[in-house]
């Protein structure tokens, strides 16, 4: 991909996110394949989705890895960090350099740095004058975001506001909205658990295994993560499906 520039690369994406917004989409899956597409089009190694309502705090809705799932747990937990201050003011930020926020954020920026980003950044998701979240950049190098990836990173909140809305929001309908696609995300997340535990993989391979499974068997990840945790014993055949995508143990 390195020879197609990168307005294409963006384009393409960009396509591609809206053409699942136009079909039979699951949100969680939409939503990660998008912070995936920030660590191919912007100059970051990370990236994150965090989501609030009126009623319930910032919570983690999608990560590219389990490293930064659990760096943006500490953020919230801490209370804390790039995404807390986006979501509070509206506003993005971009931060070069990690250390020169140590006295602004100085349990964030101790664990940004053990986890490998020294630089953060954050851009605002907003629809029907809301901010309903952030979506957190991590470089695993020091610099800012020029305007460009800026614009991009902008560009790809929105679309994710868009999938979690559903639908063109009113301020009677963001509520509900967030509330459902959070409460996807937990199913997802107890999902995940499950099939770490009982097939004995990491956290992010059995993430994988999820979205595969799903997407190679025409089934939505969120209901096929519910139909795990709610039937577990008649989840043993897709959880055999899935051992037989691993492959066997080495020997």
């Amino acid at each position: 991909m390195t020879g197609i520039p990168r307005e294409t690369r963006v384009l393409d994406a960009v396509v591609s996110l809206v053409d699942s917004l136009l079909d039979d989409y699951d949100v969680v899956d939409l939503l990660t394949e998008l912070t995936e597409q920030c660590t191919q089009l912007l100059d970051v190694a990370a990236a994150g989705l965090l989501l609030g309502t009126p009623r319930r705090p910032l919570q983690l809705m999608a990560a590219t890895s389990e490293k930064l799932h659990n760096l943006e747990l500490f953020q919230l937990q801490s209370d804390q960090g790039p995404c807390l201050d986006c979501y509070t003011t509206g506003q993005p930020i971009s931060v070069a350099d990690v250390h020169t926020q140590a006295v602004r954020w100085p349990q964030f920026v101790a664990a940004a740095t053990e986890a490998g980003f020294p630089s953060v950044h954050a851009v605002p998701m907003r629809a029907a004058n809301t901010v309903l979240g952030a979506l957190g950049l991590f470089g695993n190098e020091v610099g800012e975001l020029n305007d460009a990836d800026l614009l991009v990173a902008q560009t790809l909140a929105h679309i994710a506001s868009v999938a979690i809305l559903d639908r063109p929001p009113t301020p009677a309908s963001v509520p509900p909205n967030l509330h459902a696609a959070l409460t996807s995300r937990i199913v997802v997340d107890q999902a995940k658990g499950f099939v770490s535990q009982r097939l004995d993989v990491s956290v992010d391979n059995a993430f994988a295994l999820l979205r595969l499974y799903a997407r190679t068997h025409g089934h939505h990840l969120t209901e096929l993560s519910r139909r795990l945790i709610a039937e577990p014993e008649g989840g043993q055949t897709i959880l055999a499906a899935m051992m037989q995508m691993v492959g066997p143990p080495p020997s």
